[in-house]
């Protein structure tokens, strides 16, 4: 039985229902929950604020996305991999004299993937009519929405940094101020196109025609064949087991094996005082262990040296646990980029289907990069390329980069147990981790542990400690060896947003974190 009790500050109180939704932004949620109402099942609420939200929270999301997502049908998990993949012309020889990947601009932009994810998943799974998941996105784009608090606040720090993007300025400027109504008529009508065409416009049709000429225009290596060659690819997702739940993630090139590989390290350790110094030095020493496997080895399945079974393979797991002494192991630091800026979506219905959903520009707005009359921003996912030619992550024509997002799925005894997800780039991983452990080890209902403060591993392997935590951890931290540090930076630890399956229907939570929230009936 999950414990109820809210022991962190908290504005929020756990949902329960039979049907729930949880998302970032709440006119997104709205929406979710509207098609369950109107008799579709979780498949078509995931999808409608999937959708809804590349409209309301375009600081973190868009049309120009890439997507990933877990769907349990009733009986079976199902994984869909709608990330997308370099265009022809990235060859090794472009980004020749750079030690790095650009960060904005046309040379970040993969072929977007989100578009592809919805149509995958509606035909596959969905009951309502595909243009009907539509209609809350188009209203709000075509009629406003008023900008909720923590989007006008990102907003308005972007366009400093897409100052030199004017195609950019002019849809997206003014930035506006919370509460404000602001409008993308033309955003409604590319939405319009796509939910006509079930997506094959945006990859075959005038908005992949206009994509094509707005790269031609300014240089960049997007052509109609890369978006016509793309597809969204059904995959197993991989599964690690916790004591008595396995954990399941979308397979590289997503980092979701990071927390795999973290909490098969922790099943061999015996379980910790929730949120004491040890629970946190135990947890951040496997998690330092798995970020390094990802820095070092994740990338497009295809470019792998070493499988997901090798780096999960038990005795190598439980040697590592084994490892984890009383001080901090001094790993040498090796980064890939790495983002905050994401939405996740989950959704269950009465059925007892469940969707674990994520999609995500990369770097808020993505890459400065908005095809003139159209309202769609694309991406900048090339950015989690490198240059360096050993590399299995190095950059090459139709490969697909490293990816930070991930949804995750628990489930005990063949059964689902829970959808979530912690959107916020490197902190993904860590935030399973955390979300798993307090749940599942502790008993923490989902708001619960949303609400808890969390610890993070930066990519030089030095530690945050969310206000929150005693004091004393950090100084325990800091006698093992630890670099700690308090942030008080709160999207570093990300958000999440959790549906957890009990036996008379859902237990749902929202991070306060973000704007968004949990609803259900």
């Amino acid at each position: 039985m999950l414990d109820f009790s809210q022991p962190y500050p908290s504005a929020r109180a756990p949902v329960c229902a039979r049907n729930a939704v949880a998302t970032s932004q709440p006119l997104a949620a709205a929406a979710g929950l509207d098609m369950l109402r109107q008799g579709g099942n979780a498949v078509d609420a995931a999808l409608a604020m999937a959708i809804t939200l590349t409209v309301v929270e375009p600081n973190n999301n868009g049309v120009g996305s890439d997507a990933f997502a877990i769907v349990w049908d009733g009986s079976a998990l199902h994984g869909l991999n709608a990330s997308g993949r370099a265009p022809a012309l990235w060859t090794t020889q472009r980004f020749a004299g750079r030690a790095a990947m650009p960060d904005l601009g046309w040379d970040t932009v993969t072929v977007p993937g989100a578009v592809s994810a919805w149509a995958a998943l509606s035909e596959r799974f969905g009951r309502l009519p595909f243009p009907r998941l539509f209609e809350h996105a188009i209203t709000y784009a075509r009629d406003g929405f008023q900008v909720g608090p923590m989007t006008a606040w990102f907003w308005q720090h972007a366009m400093r940094t897409f100052a030199r993007f004017p195609d950019f300025q002019a849809h997206f400027g003014p930035a506006p101020a919370p509460g404000t109504l602001f409008r993308r008529p033309d955003l409604a009508r590319s939405l319009q196109r796509i939910a006509d065409s079930h997506g094959r416009d945006f990859y075959e049709g005038e908005l992949a025609q206009r994509i094509d000429a707005a790269a031609r225009a300014a240089g960049g290596g997007m052509r109609l064949v890369d978006l016509a060659a793309h597809a969204a690819d059904w995959v197993t997702p991989t599964r690690q087991d916790y004591r008595n739940v396995t954990l399941h993630e979308i397979p590289p090139n997503g980092q979701g094996l990071a927390a795999q590989i973290a909490l098969g390290i922790l099943r061999h350790l015996p379980v910790q005082p929730v949120d004491s110094p040890l629970w946190v030095h135990q947890q951040v020493e496997a998690m330092k262990i798995a970020v390094r496997a990802a820095f070092d080895h994740f990338a497009d399945p295809r470019a792998m040296t070493l499988s997901p079974e090798q780096l999960l393979e038990p005795g190598s797991l439980a040697r590592a646990a084994a490892g984890i002494g009383d001080a901090a192991s001094p790993l040498p630091p090796r980064s890939l980029p790495t983002s905050e800026d994401t939405v996740y979506l989950t959704a269950a219905d009465a059925a007892g289907w469940m969707v674990s959903m994520i999609q995500s520009n990369y770097q808020g707005f993505g890459s400065g990069i908005v095809i003139p009359h159209t309202g769609i921003s694309l991406q900048n996912r090339g950015r989690g390329f490198v240059l360096d030619p050993t590399h299995p992550n190095c950059v090459a024509p139709g490969k697909r980069p490293y990816h930070t997002i991930i949804p995750g799925f628990v489930t005990e005894g063949g059964a689902p147990r829970l959808s979530f997800g912690v959107m916020g780039g490197h902190m993904q991983p860590q935030g399973h981790v955390q979300m798993v452990t307090r749940i599942f080890d502790h008993r923490q209902n989902p708001q619960a542990a949303s609400d808890a403060p969390r610890w993070h591993v930066y990519e030089d392997f030095s530690v945050g400690l969310e206000p929150g935590f005693d004091a004393g951890v950090k100084a325990d931290l800091e006698r093992r060896g630890h670099r700690v540090r308090w942030e008080d930076r709160y999207w570093i630890f990300g958000g999440a947003q959790l549906i957890y399956r009990g036996d008379a229907g859902y237990v749902a939570g929202s991070d306060h974190r973000k704007e968004g929230q949990a609803l259900g009936f």
